[in-house]
């Protein structure tokens, strides 16, 4: 199986994109994980860019809106299709609300397989706060009735939303490792979705736990005779990451962190 390592355009949006995609180059990742901007001159830019890179991209959707369910999904399906535009491995969803009834959750998700069928192209919802795979739980009922539904597996959301490390739910782990097509590499703890810094030793229980967590997913990619999993390290830019109160600066460089994942990454795939 080959596997991928995709760098978050996440947090480089002060640079312009053509330095952000030569970054990218030099740091060594295999492709990007971001959003199709939707400036058609800017769309233009980064299709262009991405061929002059030849950078696989996941394509992360994350726009629609609606707060009921008949405005989401027209919303819903029209960023599915604008993110076609730059011919996506995948699709990573940001998927529904969280406040959708189940009904109103499962006509997200088949809006979105009604899609991938007849673009054939995957779709997978991210397992992220505010989202109908917010909480483990939530997504097991999902999974129930939708045997179909693959996700992004985010895990440090459901570790935050939980306030554990999901020692109460192995059975939904399990499962949610099956449904796996792309990783979100990031190490979240029970009071929060990100560490501070996963190479400093207080960090390493955490960060010992995530991996365990990929390299199953990993085994299981590989058991089931899959070609390519994709994995993005995507240790954010604050608010996501802790800032010094006395000046507001991070604690830490977020693009050193997720190089340092890349690597650590590549040394278990």
């Amino acid at each position: 199986m080959k596997t991928q390592i995709l760098c978050t355009l996440w947090g480089l949006e002060h640079l312009p994109l053509e330095d952000s995609f030569l970054k990218v180059k030099q740091a060594g990742y295999d492709g990007v994980d971001a959003w199709i901007p939707e400036d058609a001159a800017e769309r233009k830019k980064f299709i262009r860019l991405l061929d002059e890179y030849q950078f696989p991209i996941v394509c992360h959707q994350h726009q629609a809106t609606g707060t009921d369910i008949k405005s989401f999904c027209k919303s819903f399906d029209y960023y599915l299709n604008l993110s076609m535009d730059c011919n996506p491995i995948l699709i990573n969803s940001h998927s529904g609300k969280d406040y959708f009834s189940k009904d109103e959750q499962l006509r997200v998700i088949d809006t979105a397989q009604e899609f991938s069928v007849k673009r054939n192209i995957r779709v997978a919802h991210e397992t992220h706060r505010g989202r109908i795979g917010f909480s483990p739980y939530n997504a097991m009922e999902l999974f129930a009735l939708r045997p179909d539904m693959k996700i992004t597996a985010d895990l440090s959301h459901w570790v935050c939303v939980t306030e554990s490390y999901l020692e109460n739910c192995p059975n939904i782990l399990e499962e949610a490792i099956k449904r796996t097509e792309h990783i979100h590499a990031r190490v979240g703890y029970p009071e929060g979705p990100q560490v501070t810094d996963p190479r400093v030793k207080e960090w390493q229980t955490a960060t010992q736990i995530f991996l365990e967590w990929w390299g199953k997913i990993i085994d299981y990619k590989k058991e089931v005779g899959d070609e390519l999993l994709t994995i993005t390290p995507e240790f954010g830019p604050p608010p996501y990451m802790v800032t010094l109160p006395s000046n507001g600066m991070p604690v830490a460089d977020q693009f050193e962190i997720n190089s340092y994942m890349k690597d650590l990454l590549r040394s278990i795939t």
